[in-house]
């Protein structure tokens, strides 16, 4: 059995196939995922699983060098925003608005939905690398 933290093993593995800036999104259950993307659909209900536990899990696995959010974000759900910048700090934070943000999504290498249903919960997460 895995060792770490993160057992979900369509998340894991995905991570595990990740090179130098390929991206993952974490989402909230409105945001419309492509059809050709790999989903990764953990959403059961309102707030479960949240996009921030979903979020500190994935960080835990996935070295991030960059991510994109939403710029509405800042304005429209400015706590989530805060979050997003204490877990952040010393990364490039690159935001776009809403619509270019749903376009990028098709390049990622999947989507994982969470159940949070709080607006523009949503970031792209650019792979690093860990040397």
């Amino acid at each position: 059995m895995k060792k770490g933290k993160l057992i979900n093993s369509e998340i894991s593995y995905t991570i595990s196939k990740m090179g130098h800036t390929d991206m993952l999104t974490i989402c909230d259950s409105g945001l419309p995922i492509p059809q050709n993307t790999q989903r990764i659909d953990l959403a059961l209900k309102n707030g479960i699983p949240s996009f921030l536990d979903t979020l500190d899990i994935v960080l835990e696995e996935l070295k991030v060098e960059e991510i994109i959010v939403a710029s509405e974000m800042e304005e429209v759900s400015p706590k989530l925003y805060e979050e997003i910048l204490k877990r952040f700090s010393d990364i490039k934070i690159v935001k776009v608005k809403h619509e270019e943000f749903k376009n990028i999504t098709k390049d990622s290498m999947a989507v994982v939905r969470t159940g949070e249903f709080t607006p523009y919960a949503n970031v792209i997460l650019k792979s690093g690398v860990v040397f």
